[in-house]
Formats: C-alpha cells, sequence, structure tokens
C-alpha cells in the first residue's frame, strides 16, 4: 500500500515529538508500505514569523510575507528527515517547489493547481521515506506561495491524490473529528466515520480538525482521510463517501466559529444587477462572503447584511465604501458592522430525510434567551448568527438538545 502521512506543528513541536514521527513513519514502512510524509512547521513557528513580518508591514497578503513564513516548514523536513536516518532508515526531504507543487499566484492563500509526483516516487523506488514540506508550493513564475492556515492538510491530501494512495493519514493532536469541540462541551464523542460533505460543512463552518480544501480535494479525488492523534495508536476517525447508515443520524456536529464580522449596507436602489455590483469587489479581492439577508424597504431601497471572516472585515469595509458612491450617487455612510458576533451551526447528512431539525434548533436556543440574527441552510446544516457572548451556551445547548452525547443509536427522533 501506498500512505501519506501528515503530521501539524504539535507533532513536530519538538526534537522529541519529531523523533517519534521519525518512528512511525518506518514503522509503517517497515510494514511493508510506501510512505509520504508532509509535515508542518514547528507548533508556533508560523505565528513567531507573521510577527516579525507585522512589525515591519501588517498585511499579510504579501510575496515576502510567504517567502518569511515558509521557512518554518523547511526546518521541520530537514528535521524530520535526519530523525529518519539516525534511526537507521532511508529519507529524502522536498521543498514545495522540488516536488513541484505548483498554484496559483494568490500570497497567504495560493490554491494547488499541479503536482509532479515523480520526485516522490523516485524516493519510493530508492527506498527512502519522501519527507514534504506542507503549506507552500511555487506559482509559475517561481514564485513561492502559502496555502493559508492550515495548508499542510491541504499538501497531504493533494499528494495522496497525485500519488493514487490508498489513504491519508492526517495526525495531530486530537484523537479523531468530535461531534463538537470537547474542550468546550466535555460529553463530545468521537464519530467513527463521517461523509465527505458532512465534514466539508463542519470544516467550513469552524471545525478545526481539517482544512476545507483538503476535505475538498479529498471528495474530489476519492481520497480515504484517517484523522488520528500522533500520541496513541487509537483508531480515529474516517472521511469516506456517504454510507447509507449515516442517514440514520440525523445531526453528526454542532460547531461555532467565533472569526466572524457581519456587515450591513443600507440603503441600497432596489433594482436588479446592485448583489452583484456590491460583492463582486468583495470576490475579486478574495474576501469570502457567507451568510446573506436582504431586506426590501418601504421607500424604494434595500438593506444588505452578511458574513465575512473577521480577518477580512477592515479590507471589506474599505471596499465597499470605495463601492458604494458607484451605486447611489453619492458619499453618505451606509456601513456598519459588528465583530462581535459567531456562527453556530447544526450539521448532518440525515437532515435531508428528516423534518423538524430547523424548529428544535430555534427551540433550544430560544429556550435560553439566545436571538439569532442571521439564519442560512443547506441540505445538510443550518447555521445562525448569534452574539459572541453566546457562543458556549448556545453550542452546549445544541450539543445536548439533539443527544450527541449519546451514541447514535441512543439518539431517538426528532
Amino acid at each position: 500500500m501506498l500512505i501519506v502521512q501528515k503530521y501539524g506543528g504539535t507533532s513536530v513541536g519538538t526534537i522529541d515529538r519529531i523523533q517519534n514521527v521519525a518512528r512511525r513513519c518506518l514503522e509503517t514502512q517497515r510494514q511493508g508500505h510506501q510512505v509520504a510524509v508532509v509535515v508542518s512547521a514547528m507548533s508556533g513557528e508560523t505565528n513567531r514569523l507573521l510577527k516579525l513580518a507585522a512589525q515591519i508591514q501588517e498585511d499579510p497578503n504579501d510575496r515576502e510575507v510567504d517567502v518569511i513564513v515558509s521557512t518554518g516548514e523547511q526546518v521541520s523536513v530537514g528535521l524530520l528527515a535526519l530523525a529518519i536516518r539516525a534511526l537507521g532508515g532511508k529519507a529524502r526531504s522536498f521543498l514545495g517547489h522540488q516536488v513541484k507543487i505548483q498554484t496559483d499566484s494568490t500570497f497567504a492563500r495560493a490554491r494547488i493547481r499541479s503536482i509532479e509526483a515523480d520526485p516522490v516516487r523516485a524516493a519510493f523506488a530508492a527506498g527512502e521515506v519522501a519527507v514534504i514540506a506542507g503549506f507552500q508550493g511555487v506559482d509559475e513564475a517561481g514564485n513561492i506561495t502559502t496555502l493559508g492556515r492550515g495548508g499542510s492538510d491541504t499538501t497531504g491530501v493533494a499528494i495522496a491524490a497525485a500519488l493514487a494512495a490508498d489513504a491519508c493519514e492526517i495526525y495531530t493532536d486530537v484523537d479523531g473529528v468530535y461531534t463538537t469541540d470537547p474542550n468546550i462541551v466535555a460529553d463530545a464523542r468521537k464519530i467513527d466515520r463521517i461523509s465527505y460533505e458532512e465534514m466539508l460543512e463542519l470544516a467550513s463552518l469552524g471545525a478545526k480538525v481539517l482544512q476545507i480544501r483538503s476535505v475538498e480535494l479529498g471528495m474530489k479525488y476519492g481520497v480515504p482521510i484517517h484523522v488520528r492523534s500522533s500520541f496513541s495508536d487509537a483508531p480515529g476517525t474516517w472521511v469516506v463517501p456517504e454510507e447509507k447508515e449515516m442517514e440514520h443520524v440525523v445531526v453528526s456536529g454542532v460547531t461555532v466559529a467565533k472569526d466572524e464580522a457581519k456587515i450591513t449596507v443600507e440603503d441600497l436602489p432596489d433594482i436588479p444587477g446592485v448583489a452583484a455590483k456590491l460583492l463582486a469587489p468583495l470576490a475579486d479581492a478574495s474576501i469570502v462572503v457567507d451568510v446573506i439577508l436582504q431586506n426590501q424597504s418601504w421607500d424604494g431601497t434595500t438593506d444588505m447584511t452578511f458574513t465575512v471572516p473577521l480577518a477580512d472585515r477592515r479590507r471589506a469595509v474599505d471596499i465597499l465604501r470605495s463601492t458604494i458612491p458607484d451605486l447611489v450617487g453619492n458619499e453618505a455612510e451606509r456601513v456598519s458592522w459588528d465583530d462581535d458576533v459567531c456562527k453556530v451551526s447544526v450539521v448532518g447528512v440525515g437532515m435531508r430525510s428528516h423534518a423538524g431539525v430547523a424548529k428544535r434548533m430555534f427551540t433550544l436556543l430560544a429556550s435560553e434567551s439566545i436571538n439569532i440574527q442571521l439564519i442560512t441552510t443547506s441540505e445538510i446544516k443550518i447555521s445562525v448568527v448569534v452574539a459572541k457572548k453566546y457562543a458556549e451556551l448556545a453550542l452546549r445547548t445544541l450539543h445536548a438538545g439533539f443527544g450527541l452525547h449519546l451514541p447514535p443509536t441512543e439518539r431517538g427522533a426528532l
């Protein structure tokens, strides 16, 4: 079998932990498998490098910032390759441009376009463990790019897809995907198997176990993903195509995203094309707009409210202020925002065939006097925007109210 293993910053945070990863890689190889391992920077290193850059320039979306932060993974792959060799194995390290992981030119959040996997296959042929730097790539012009926070997950799954690997093991400091954040809800349960769609929703809605683009790649190329702990041998959570029995579980998980901001633009002309003209500049700036609510007013105008990532709120407001005069013909102050909000969501493929999830969710929140500001839904999720001060209370209330602390067979009907 061909196995791709990915280890996060906590897993390679010290020399002792790097040596532990080396032992795991060699143990897998000695079982007869070909092994490619993708590693993040040592824990805290990327933040340290970003802080250094921020002392000179605040904007992290810059070519030179990517040059700086990509060095963290360069250190990790070199140390891990040395550790594997010290244990009697063979290893070869690869940076993003050596594999080669080609991306677009969007610095700080580049997207992978292609991977040339022949150098990795050459390492396998030589009996080596291929040690690959996560988080980084190179664009057509040869510039170093990075994939965004958590980008090593994406590197791992992309390498697995390029190699047609049998599995991609994502090693982290938790032993799988839970029904919610176990640091907030003590009786959260580990999920044995979860569909790509559910994991995609959970990742996009605040679950920090996997980066969303890694799940997208896994689903697109059919890569089985095994999320597990680097500190134990216990089985973790498999992320796989939807299975029939998954539909019997109405709600699989509850998440909260605290890094959200709400923006409202008032008194826009209520005519076709206004929403497109308002939001297009945000898309052009790679700012993701999520929950959207539009209200018509009695005077022929409309208000639009939506959420963006908190880190992009200031940039979004500046763009909107420069766009609005073209839509309304004057410089009036029409943009307001609220940084003290969060997005709470329930997710489950069983919601497709079960009614009553929204009713229960809203009733549970009302029982704790939590006011809902915005609502958005899909086939398998319901998200609400509420005041950030209620984030943990909402999470605990919904987790208990949907019986997620119980085994799936004991949760009962809605």
